[in-house]
């Protein structure tokens, strides 16, 4: 794949202050692009990665009370010093918790220039407990090819736009590998899933790391990693890693 051809999704800004307020634009009906606000208490598994100056820059799912299924791309060139898990609230400015991390586990065959095995796990510091708003996500173990799917967070609404406040959902639908391959060739690979509904919905900066679920479970597909180059919600499918390929990865990583 050449590497300008694709577009990865992270708001990755790192500094040393100690967390402050959400670096986000909370006016407004924004959305996923093409998407809409989740629900109160929706996804409480969903959660957002925070720089140490409190930004938002990816998304996650909660594996359980101590530990995160991100990207790797996310946590390149990054320690636990300036990566915080925010979960159990749809809003990015108010009513979750914070916790600091004490461990970042990047696959170790990610490649940074094909984007493949786009998958890592974060240790917390201090356990998460569990809620109406916090909980567990479940992760599809199928070699799922096209079902209606649902991708969830706070990416941006429109190429270079405002981060939302508000989780947004957007309701598309995965492909086959095979067609998946007739639209990016040998970019992808079968342990990768894609999704594609039309122009004008679709992933954005910011939703990197999140999950993408299967609608009629909830069950996390894939992981949001890239796009095609050139701008958000093209039309053009966005691709995954697919969560049912790295089960084991994902076992391995938070019982070492």
């Amino acid at each position: 794949m050449v590497k300008s051809a694709v577009f990865i999704l992270t708001l990755a800004t790192f500094a040393t202050a100690l967390p402050t307020e959400p670096i986000i634009d909370p006016t407004g009906s924004w959305r996923v692009v093409g998407g809409s606000d989740a629900a109160a208490g929706a996804y409480p598994f969903i959660v957002s990665l925070r720089s140490s100056s409190n930004s938002h820059f990816c998304g996650g799912t909660i594996l359980n009370s101590g530990w995160v299924l991100t990207a790797a791309h996310c946590l390149v060139g990054s320690t636990t010093a300036n990566v915080f898990v925010y979960a159990g609230s749809n809003q990015l400015n108010s009513g979750g918790v914070t916790v600091a991390s004490s461990r970042l586990t990047i696959h170790g065959s990610y490649n940074p220039t094909r984007i493949t095995n786009d998958v890592a796990v974060i240790q917390l510091a201090s356990a998460l407990s569990y809620s109406s708003t916090i909980a567990a996500v479940t992760l599809n173990t199928a070699d799922t090819g096209s079902v209606p799917a649902i991708l969830a967070g706070w990416g941006r609404v429109i190429t270079d736009g405002a981060i939302p406040n508000n989780l947004q959902e957007l309701s598309t639908n995965t492909i086959t590998y095979l067609s998946c391959f007739l639209s990016w060739g040998t970019s992808v690979s079968s342990s990768q899933i894609c999704a594609v509904t039309s122009s004008g919905q679709g992933a954005c900066n910011g939703d990197s790391g999140g999950p993408l679920l299967q609608a009629s479970d909830n069950a996390q597909l894939g992981i949001t990693s890239f796009i095609r180059a050139g701008g958000c919600a093209q039309g053009y499918p966005d691709v995954y890693a697919r969560v049912s390929s790295y089960a084991s990865w994902i076992d391995s990583a938070i019982s070492s």
